[in-house]
């Protein structure tokens, strides 16, 4: 969703019009419409598994398919653009024949995303890496991982100020994504009075597993508790507590591959174990450009605490991750990929990937 609407910033209203097709009960609806965005819902699901429930997946790709169908026709669109999602699938298949540009999230597709791929135009890709996914012939144009204009614009002693945070203690970011991850939650928890004692936590909790942690939080001195800074979710701040921090620790998904970059953070990531591979191949990328550390879920409970401690004591370390990390960041991908919309929207033949 947020690539989406950083590429639509890009692109500018003047002259274009967009229809918006999410999912039926997602979260979406409410992001796009605040953005000043036309909303339309349609069926979508997964066919997965056995029995019932592939039976039902099978039934809203079918029911999504034609509602697709006549919102393509109805608004007749010049191009066609997705970056992911169960619609994907429904809204791809409706628009069969029509140019299509996938923006693709992470460094290997999604099922949604791989399905469609054999009608696209071109993809606009993360990174290298994904070009090795997708079929001989179409163009995969690197561009990196578009990010929201409003995360910009905070240097560190403005984002710390923000948050009431000390200018001179080094500072943690802790987030797991809008709904949060509880394990990460309760691992930092777990090591709280060791790691305040070091650093200052700025800790975005999710707001599934707000109540949850702020009830295992453990009695602390008042010269600790002030470094302990913790909300269930940033909207406008985002950008800020990317800002202060000095390192973080984050599951993998695609927002990593562009905002850690876009910062210079260096990171210690906790690819998510039961989604399929794609956090375990975005973290590996970053790890294996030496912008990051990977911790596997399992291990938090024992390793996590030592790990941020050694980190942060590791100035030297830290700032060669800084470096890496920084030497990954794309800032002009979200205008790329609208340069690419605008190319195919003019029937202009998209360029070869370099």
């Amino acid at each position: 969703m947020y690539p989406a609407l950083a590429v639509l910033q890009a692109l500018g209203k003047d002259g274009h019009e967009v229809l918006w097709i999410g999912g039926e009960g997602g979260m979406e609806a409410g992001l796009v419409q605040r953005a000043g965005l036309p909303f339309v819902a349609i069926p979508a699901g997964q066919v997965v598994g056995v029995g019932l429930r592939a039976l039902l997946g099978l039934f809203q790709l079918v029911r999504g398919y034609f509602a697709a169908r006549k919102l393509v026709w109805q608004f007749k669109p010049d191009v066609l653009f997705f970056t992911g999602g169960f619609v994907s699938v429904p809204v791809g298949l409706a628009g069969r024949g029509l140019p299509m540009l996938l923006c693709l999230p992470d460094i290997e597709p999604a099922k949604a995303l791989g399905l469609i791929s054999r009608y696209a135009t071109a993809v606009a890709a993360p990174a290298e890496d994904s070009k090795a996914f997708f079929r001989p012939g179409l163009p995969v144009h690197v561009t990196g991982y578009p990010v929201r204009a409003d995360l910009t614009g905070w240097d560190q002693t403005a984002a710390r100020r923000e948050f009431g945070l000390d200018p001179a203690v080094p500072t943690l970011l802790v987030f797991g994504g809008s709904k949060g991850s509880l394990a990460i939650n309760k691992a930092v928890v777990q090591g709280l009075h060791d790691l305040l004692s070091e650093m200052q936590i700025l800790h975005v909790t999710g707001d599934a597993t707000w109540d949850e942690t702020r009830a295992a939080l453990p009695p602390l001195p008042e010269a600790l508790r002030v470094r302990y800074k913790a909300y269930p979710y940033l909207h406008e701040q985002m950008g800020a507590a990317f800002a202060a921090a000095d390192l973080t620790v984050c599951r993998a998904g695609a927002s990593t591959l562009g905002e850690l970059p876009l910062f210079g953070l260096p990171a210690v990531l906790v690819p998510l174990p039961y989604f399929w591979r794609y956090q375990r191949v975005n973290a590996e990328y970053l790890a294996r450009h030496g912008a990051a550390q990977v911790l596997n879920d399992e291990d938090l409970e024992t390793k996590l605490t030592a790990t941020l401690l050694e980190l942060m004591h590791n100035e030297s370390k830290r700032s060669a991750m800084q470096t890496a990390m920084r030497a990954l960041a794309r800032p002009q991908a979200a205008a790329d990929i609208a340069g690419l919309l605008r190319q195919i929207t003019a029937s202009s033949p998209v360029e070869a990937a370099r």
